[in-house]
């Protein structure tokens, strides 16, 4: 099963970057794909809609699909061998994909069933904790999300000195104010969304707007919708520009969002793409992360302190996603820190 994947991918990272025939593909994929080959990866694909075909023939092109695109499990490790001017990449936002995540589910049967398992016991165990408890856990959590969300975007405070921070308001020796005002940001925005339950159970433009405010207040970050264009380090992909563009495309997210009746999909969503989409000038994935765990804690499930997430791993997977609208190894870090959550909070 896994090399047969790892030949999907092959095929599909191949029709991603242009069409092809049965003949340049089986040339240029080489040792191990014959024309049989890639003739019998190719049926499997189209019929699971991965793959179309234009002409006839000798002649017939195939090329990549929405669908093929977002579940092509590309390997970021193998993906970033390659530098920024090498790699076959999407350069602007592929407005199309909203509708391929508004029909499809992003999680297969068995991964629902293994998030739900997890969901269920978090439940449980929660159930059995005092109003304290549940505060003290809940409070632990925020410092964790606090401190890793924060250095995901470079902040060099230790979780420790995030404690300290937090629960003594002393800040650390040699440190930046900027440094401590962002902690202290997914404090406030933590506390928000903790004292209004529900309220995330519909997200709108202003309610992203409002996490936005808490987490940049004090860092010179103007909070509204920007305009003109920005420059992703490590990426040529370039956010939209235009900024009734920008509105738009963040409205049509959070339709989808509302429409999905998973809940974890809409935290998945939500947590790609914002950042996807960078409405503005600094803070967007900061804004997604809060909104990931305001959709969860406003539908009752366990939220995500990404804990243990490697801040390079992170920046990986979520290029991997701007650059080739796949969500494999995205979906992978997600449903690992959904897990490492719900069995060591509460």
């Amino acid at each position: 099963m896994t090399i047969l994947l790892d030949k999907e991918s092959k095929v599909l990272s191949s029709l991603s970057n242009s069409p092809k025939s049965l003949s340049e593909l089986a040339e240029e994929l080489g040792a191990g794909f014959s024309k049989t080959t890639v003739h019998r990866l190719i049926s499997s694909l189209a019929k699971d809609g991965k793959v179309v075909s234009s002409g006839a023939g000798r002649s017939a092109k195939y090329e990549v699909t929405n669908l093929g695109r977002l579940f092509n499990p590309l390997v970021p490790e193998e993906y970033f061998r390659k530098g920024q001017d090498d790699r076959q990449a999407l350069t602007s936002l592929n407005f199309d994909l909203l509708d391929t995540f508004r029909s499809h589910d992003l999680f297969s049967q068995e991964e629902m069933r293994t998030l739900v398992e997890r969901q269920r016991e978090f439940e449980e165990r929660w159930k059995g904790l005092s109003p304290v408890l549940r505060q003290k856990e809940m409070e632990r959590l925020a410092i964790d999300l606090s401190w890793k969300s924060s250095q995901i975007e470079g902040n060099t405070y230790t979780l420790l000195q995030t404690e300290s921070l937090f629960k003594e308001e002393k800040r650390a020796k040699g440190k930046i104010k900027e440094e401590a005002v962002m902690l202290l940001n997914h404090q406030a925005a933590m506390d928000y969304i903790l004292n209004k339950p529900g309220y995330f159970g519909e997200l709108t433009v202003k309610k992203i707007l409002e996490i936005h405010r808490f987490l940049t207040k004090g860092l010179g970050i103007p909070n509204k919708v920007r305009s003109g264009r920005i420059g992703i380090t490590g990426t040529n992909y370039k956010p939209l520009s235009n900024t009734h563009q920008i509105q738009k495309t963040l409205q049509d997210v959070c339709d989808l969002i509302n429409t999905k009746r998973n809940v974890l999909e809409k935290a998945l969503i939500a947590l790609l793409f914002i950042a996807y989409i960078q409405p503005f000038e600094d803070g967007n994935k900061r804004t997604a992360r809060i909104l990931c765990n305001a959709l969860l804690l406003a539908n009752k499930y366990c939220p995500i302190s990404f804990r243990t997430v490697d801040p390079e791993d992170y920046r990986y997977v979520t290029l991997l996603f701007y650059e080739q609208n796949s969500i494999s190894s995205f979906k992978k870090m997600f449903m690992e820190q959904f897990e490492f959550s719900t069995a060591n909070y509460f």
